[in-house]
């Protein structure tokens, strides 16, 4: 499969709505777009997937996962976000960037790889519901894809190899207070013991910072108190947006943070963890080889719900995700599959 083939591929997966939860049409394209290339797709849901070869149980396994999905366009597109548009070596349209340009080059690659016998199993895997972390996605297809040994996830990285990624929890906090008159000395304003813990929230620093991905980052994103002007309020509640590097979980941070504050702390998930890949990991020795440079990336992917080692690769600019007028180079992604398939073509990694 060809750069050419590829790119006429997204072109189709462009023209078909895709947003999160609604990727039934493009996983029909992927899923034939494999049987005509002569694999047995599998699917479940909106994720569709195939291995290169029957499974050899000697032999270490990689993934290789893109997802589906887009998110909405937004109302500062100026082109049909689902026409696919070539100007001046651009190819135009919604999840062009973020990340059909990297799905079409991985499903490339798996094609070309499949040719000869590689020293591991090989999986390709289009996946659903990425950008809402659904539970419907890459989550509910892993109990299907036995052992994993490893996994390159595509997202847009200008094809330099994201080592590490911050993952994510957000907190519901609850400061209690009591209520009464504004008027007189009454209750205990809950929103004055909010502050407190705001502000712990807005200058503590962590311990442990991150070569590659720096602090901890915690952000108060949304206060919500009071019901009328002359009532003291018993309750404030406030949300935090934490951003954690590789060196802690999410169950050992909110440990930490339940022991410092007085609110009630909810976290609405912890299974967001950050990722790290050793730089000795043979995928990552091979890459510095080709002349890539290792980076920690901010944002997040599907590795934060894959429990085994990840390398996050793939054709693109982040900056350009999730913006009007999305695009990808064309370029890009002929480059994408020449570093997919240099980077995998006899790679020789451990079985775990």
């Amino acid at each position: 499969m060809d750069s050419s083939q590829a790119i006429e591929l997204l072109k189709r997966l462009i023209a078909t709505p895709s947003v999160s939860r609604e990727e039934g049409q493009a996983a029909d394209i992927v899923e034939a777009e494999l049987l005509k290339w002569g694999f047995m797709p599998m699917r479940k849901g909106n994720n569709v997937w195939a291995m290169a070869a029957e499974r050899d149980a000697a032999k270490p396994t990689i993934l290789l996962d893109a997802h589906l999905d887009t998110v909405k366009p937004n109302a500062q597109w100026t082109r049909n976000p689902f026409m696919a548009q070539e100007e001046d070596g651009r190819l135009y349209g919604l999840g062009s960037n973020d990340t059909g340009g990297s799905l079409v080059a991985m499903l490339a690659t798996f094609v070309n790889l499949s040719r000869t016998e590689q020293p591991y199993n090989l999986i390709f895997l289009a996946s659903a519901e990425e950008e809402v972390t659904g539970v419907g996605g890459v989550r509910a297809v892993l109990p299907e894809l036995g052992q994993i040994d490893f996994a390159v996830v595509g997202e847009p990285t200008s094809l330099q190899p994201a080592v590490a990624e911050k993952g994510l929890m957000v907190l519901d906090c609850v400061a209690h207070g009591l209520a009464g008159h504004a008027a007189r000395e009454e209750g205990v304003n809950a929103i004055y013991k909010a502050l407190k813990d705001i502000e712990w929230f807005r200058t503590h620093r962590f311990e442990r910072v991150s070569e590659l991905l720096g602090e901890v980052k915690m952000t108060v994103t949304g206060i919500e108190a009071g019901t009328q002007h002359n009532v003291v309020p018993a309750e404030c509640r406030f949300m935090v947006d934490i951003r954690v590097n590789e060196c802690y979980s999410n169950e050992e941070l909110l440990e930490e943070i339940r022991q410092a504050v007085e609110c009630d702390v909810t976290p609405r998930s912890t299974h967001l963890n950050s990722s790290a890949i050793s730089l000795s990991h043979p995928a990552v020795e091979r890459l510095v080889a080709m002349g890539c440079k290792p980076f920690g990336s901010p944002t997040m992917s599907n590795q934060a719900v894959m429990p085994f080692t990840t390398l996050k690769l793939g054709a693109g600019d982040s900056s350009r995700s999730h913006t009007a007028d999305e695009y990808i180079y064309l370029h890009e992604i002929e480059q994408a599959i020449k570093v997919y398939y240099s980077l995998l073509d006899g790679l020789k990694i451990e079985k775990h």
